[in-house]
């Protein structure tokens, strides 16, 4: 029903589309103009930098566009109308999912496809089938880890009921985070993002791997190849969560 409304009107569909694209591609513009005055960033390229900004920008898209109204939740929380989804023959889940689905939203994935697109051209890489599945796995599990966060954010806010804020310090806030190499960054919140909010399997160490090299914590190479693991993970503590607000709803003022 959102996309036949966001159709209606495709002109100005076209136009937030590429709006929403050129907002996100900022980012990657600012890690120009740093190149414009440095060779390299914490050891990494341009191409390499390049890399790592694309796999979080694609990761973060998808999760974007499959779940991103979940942070608008906490509005129905506080005004009563979740009530009126809870009455329908149709998961809450889903129907909170799709609550006024914004397919402008590709423009984030489409603009963060392109930057990969060139980053992969400009690298060095002997691109086997090996290496391509992996680059596949690290977009498709960063994917799942967002969604991971998305829902135990959506489900914290059945108690904070305005949290949208905390839940894209760790969306939006990780994705500016992981589009920078790891070394730059303390030790510790290295240590912090790949041990307790495990951002770091978005695209840190998959794409330490594909570029050949090692990770700052010095950890086995087996660890670089367990995104996907990390992913079912964070995504069944999300589901555990959110079902457990969903018994403890009790109408809005909970």
């Amino acid at each position: 029903m959102w996309v036949r409304s966001l159709m209606a009107y495709r002109l100005s569909f076209a136009l937030t589309t590429l709006g929403s694209a050129a907002g996100s591609f900022l980012d990657y513009v600012a890690i120009l103009i740093m190149f414009a005055h440095v060779e390299a960033l914490g050891g990494f390229s341009v191409a390499e930098v390049a890399l790592l900004y694309a796999t979080t920008s694609v990761s973060l898209g998808l999760a974007e566009l499959l779940l991103g109204n979940l942070s608008g939740l906490g509005r129905r929380i506080r005004d009563g109308t979740l009530d009126a989804l809870l009455v329908r023959p149709a998961p809450l889940f889903a129907q909170v999912a799709a609550d006024r689905f914004q397919l402008r939203r590709i423009g984030r994935i489409g603009q963060g496809l392109g930057v990969l697109v060139w980053a992969v051209t400009r690298l060095d890489l002997d691109w086997t089938v090996g290496r391509v599945l992996l680059l596949v796995t690290t977009v498709v599990a960063g994917a799942a880890i967002f969604c991971g966060i998305y829902t135990a954010g959506g489900a914290f806010q059945f108690v904070a009921q305005d949290a949208a804020e905390v839940q894209s310090s760790f969306t939006y806030g990780g994705n500016t985070l992981l589009q920078y190499p790891p070394t730059i960054f303390a030790r510790e919140l290295v240590r912090g993002v790949t041990f307790v909010v495990p951002l770091a399997f978005v695209n840190w160490l998959p794409t330490l791997r594909l570029l050949g090299r090692d990770d700052p914590l010095g950890l086995p190479g087996w660890v670089d190849f367990m995104s996907p693991v990390v992913a079912a993970v964070v995504c069944g503590i999300g589901a555990l969560l959110w079902r457990a607000a969903v018994r403890s709803y009790r109408s809005t003022g909970s």
